[in-house]
């Protein structure tokens, strides 16, 4: 068992962003950065030009966007190791993915608690990444739903190789259940951006996923 622990960023502004990547730049090895658009998920968070990143850490970009595909110039623009949209979300996947393939990125999807994994079997050899989303969109906490890594057995099923991804509730209690449960790479919000030490919370979670 060997897991990826990936602070989350998510900022409706640009004090809340920097003090957010202040706490979890020390020890971060990769970083998961919400943006919302007030539509798909509220509040609203900082516009695409105002976000960044040290180039050294690779970043997961998860767009909580109706219509991400309309974004796809400025994804590019900003050149994220990996974009994760929602299957919910509008638009052509699949040229939207080879669009951003071919520009060097991953292409990951979210899962909303009711979306079943069938609903992306169509174009699961155009996915890297899998993100099973048990939480409360565009806010940090919320309770990670283990019933819901049945679909990390049936994304593996699908997808041997795929890179699957938990969001929402991700604590001390629950890190090894969902380690054990197949997910490659636990995206934590709460847990380290309101603990007295972030680093000390980091350490804890890789402690028990290793």
């Amino acid at each position: 068992m060997s897991t990826d622990i990936c602070p989350t960023i998510l900022a409706e502004d640009p004090d809340s962003f920097r003090v957010q990547m202040k706490r979890v730049l020390p020890f971060a090895k990769r970083l998961h950065i919400d943006v919302m658009d007030g539509a798909f998920a509220a509040p609203r968070s900082l516009a695409l030009d105002q976000i960044y990143w040290p180039a050294n850490i690779p970043v997961d970009l998860h767009v909580m966007y109706q219509k991400p595909m309309v974004h796809a110039g400025a994804f590019v623009s900003l050149a994220p190791r990996m974009i994760i949209l929602h299957a919910e979300a509008d638009g052509n996947f699949a040229p939207f993915a080879e669009y951003m393939h071919r520009h060097g990125m991953e292409v990951g999807v979210a899962l909303l608690p009711q979306t079943p994994v069938a609903t992306i079997a169509p174009v699961i050899d155009m996915i890297d990444h899998a993100l099973i989303f048990s939480g409360h969109l565009g806010h940090f906490g919320g309770n990670a739903d283990t019933r819901l890594l049945v679909k990390a057995r049936q994304l593996r099923e699908l997808k041997p190789s795929i890179e699957i991804g938990w969001d929402g509730g991700i604590n001390a209690t629950n890190a090894a259940e969902l380690a054990m449960g197949g997910v490659d790479v636990l995206n934590v919000g709460g847990f380290i951006q309101h603990a007295v030490s972030p680093a000390q919370a980091y350490a804890t979670l890789q402690e028990l996923t290793q």
